[in-house]
């Protein structure tokens, strides 16, 4: 709830609400897990797969677009010269409405990234331009799906792609009976090897499952956490007024300097999270923009509701209490009489 302490002057919106559509903030809690999976994504890497895990509303999908944008801008210089090059693609995990994950819909997504004309005719015969050598047919159906695995195997390797960002990919997980689970993600595993790229598969607390599948799979798994903004620990409680302070300067005309007195209130109802943040605030800016003016009653109707805090919550602390194990790592100390380096005890 919204505790009023003096009225703000009723002021004419003169920016549009829509410029916080727009605005990507990058903070505090996006810039770390940035820098770790940026750390974490390189040739050779024995994690192929990455497990970005975070409750609804904190920002996941932003950072897994503005992750492919910067990977993109980065390697410009050298897409200019090789105009086959795309360092990084991004797909959202398909939501068929089918019994069974559709791998048919998600490489049809993936080659469509990958510049890939599924229109185009297929020829049986043909030169190879890069090798010189002739195209023999294979026996594989282009439309296929086998067809479509091998030509999105094909596209990752021919467009020298980094990473690929699997968005939703908790998608894949809810149409997903739990015996074939391992086979969903060792499909994962296996395009990874074979399109010599890694996944980075974002998603809800839903992934953490993917750890404990197998040692085989655990092995090849990394997973970072993508947190909320907590209140019981001051260095977030001055992150997140620093993000409602950055939404105040997009619309000062509508907001002055009055929206940063309610950070606290608004971090207790969207839960730390800057997503939830960004909805409540573009509804309460519409909400003034009808009215034709600022009030704090636009705001508070732009809240949400005590059902909707108390649902979220219960699966944000059901959530972190399970992903724990997956964080936990600890490096085991040195008992007193062993030689820290093994030649020593030659």
């Amino acid at each position: 709830m919204i505790h009023k302490t003096s009225q703000p002057a009723l002021t004419p919106v003169l920016a549009t609400s829509e410029s916080i559509l727009k605005l990507r903030i990058k903070h505090t809690r996006i810039k770390q897990v940035i820098d770790e999976l940026n750390t974490l994504i390189y040739p050779g890497s024995q994690g192929s797969i990455l497990l970005v895990i975070g409750p609804s509303g904190v920002g996941k999908s932003t950072l897994a677009e503005y992750m492919v944008k910067k990977a993109v801008e980065s390697a410009t210089p050298e897409m200019n010269s090789d105009a086959g090059l795309i360092p990084a693609v991004y797909v959202e995990a398909p939501a068929s409405g089918e019994d069974d994950f559709s791998w048919r819909l998600f490489y049809t997504q993936m080659l469509a990234e990958l510049g890939e004309d599924l229109s185009a005719p297929k020829v049986a015969y043909g030169i190879n331009p890069a090798t010189g050598k002739m195209v023999r047919p294979r026996g594989i159906s282009p439309g296929g799906l086998a067809g479509l695995r091998t030509a999105v195997e094909r596209c990752l390797k021919e467009r020298d792609t980094r990473f690929v960002v699997i968005d939703e990919a908790a998608h894949i997980i809810r149409q997903t009976r739990r015996s074939r689970l391992e086979i969903q993600l060792d499909t994962l595993k296996s395009l990874a090897n074979k399109g010599c790229s890694q996944m980075v598969m974002v998603g809800s607390y839903d992934l953490y499952q993917l750890v404990s599948l197998s040692g085989q799979l655990a092995r090849r798994i990394h997973v970072v956490h993508c947190e909320r903004y907590r209140q019981d620990r001051p260095e977030d409680v001055l992150a997140f007024t620093a993000c409602v302070q950055k939404f105040q300067s997009v619309l000062p005309h509508l907001w002055g300097d009055q929206l940063v007195q309610y950070a606290q209130a608004l971090h207790e109802n969207t839960l730390g999270c800057i997503g939830t943040l960004s909805g409540v605030l573009m509804r309460a800016a519409k909400l003034a923009e009808a009215d034709g003016r600022w009030t704090v009653s636009a705001l508070e109707r732009a809240l949400m509701t005590d059902a909707q805090r108390t649902r979220i919550l219960d699966e944000i602390l059901e959530g972190e209490a399970a992903i724990n194990p997956s964080l936990t790592r600890n490096l085991p100390r040195i008992k007193p009489g062993f030689a820290r380096n093994p030649l020593e005890a030659a």
